[in-house]
């Protein structure tokens, strides 16, 4: 038996930091290559939207007073004349939000965004598979998006379907399963604990997915890990319109 600082686990340890480099570097090779092509296409065009480039943090603030002017009733009124105008040869959006596909959230609306401002992806859940994960990466890797907001909401169909379908132990019929299948795990670690379940497996659903998009690699784990990204969740509340970050 060897001890834990054998020459064996010493070899493991230093053989898994060196792939984890090696990642690393392709991820970063990989950005670069993006970023060089983005660069010269806005020398050539200019950037669609200035005010959209900023950092994480900035992204994320700006974010929320958009949202706190939606629920204030104050939301502004866009020039999508101009807008459309500036946005032929391009884009480049501030946030990217994995949304419900719920016909009561609409990101858009909920953080008083114009056109180009959100890259925005839909699925009734607001879970991440390989084509939302791919879309991501894209928003990230070649239009240089700071931000990614996995956003629930209250009252949420799917999550609802969700515990009825495990309650009962009979799948939804034709392609609803896979939606259950996806926020099965959530829903699961939410029974045991007390109050309402629905509450608790929407916020579990959320912080799930806040946790895969930050750990997918090679694009958006070397992204955060460069302090390039930041990955965070949200809840609507469909009474309010108010959006509080769960992290």
């Amino acid at each position: 038996m060897h001890a834990a600082n054998s020459p064996n686990m010493n070899h493991l340890t230093s053989t898994a930091r060196s792939r984890r480099s090696l990642l690393l570097f392709a991820a970063s090779t990989v950005f670069l290559r993006f970023g060089n092509k983005i660069a010269d296409a806005r020398e050539a065009k200019g950037t669609p939207k200035p005010d959209n480039l900023l950092s994480p943090d900035a992204a994320l603030k700006r974010l929320l007073m958009g949202n706190d002017r939606y629920v204030q009733g104050t939301s502004r009124a866009d020039d999508f004349r101009r807008e459309r105008s500036a946005l032929v040869e391009g884009q480049n959006p501030y946030a990217a939000v994995l949304s419900c596909a719920d016909s009561r959230v609409a990101p858009e609306l909920v953080f008083d965004s114009g056109l180009g401002d959100l890259f925005v992806c839909r699925v009734a859940g607001n879970f991440a598979n390989d084509d939302t994960l791919a879309s991501m990466e894209y928003a990230v890797a070649v239009l240089n998006t700071p931000l990614i907001l996995v956003l629930g909401h209250d009252h949420c169909g799917a999550i609802d379907a969700t515990i009825k379908s495990l309650h009962q132990d009979k799948p939804p019929p034709g392609h609803i399963s896979s939606l259950v299948t996806a926020l099965a795990p959530a829903v699961n670690a939410s029974l045991g604990q007390a109050g309402d379940i629905s509450a608790h497996a929407t916020r579990k659903n959320v912080i799930d997915n806040v946790n895969k998009l930050r750990s997918t690699g090679p694009i958006l784990t070397a992204a955060v890990e460069q302090n390039r990204l930041k990955v965070v969740g949200g809840l609507y509340r469909i009474g309010t319109g108010k959006v509080d970050i769960v992290s």
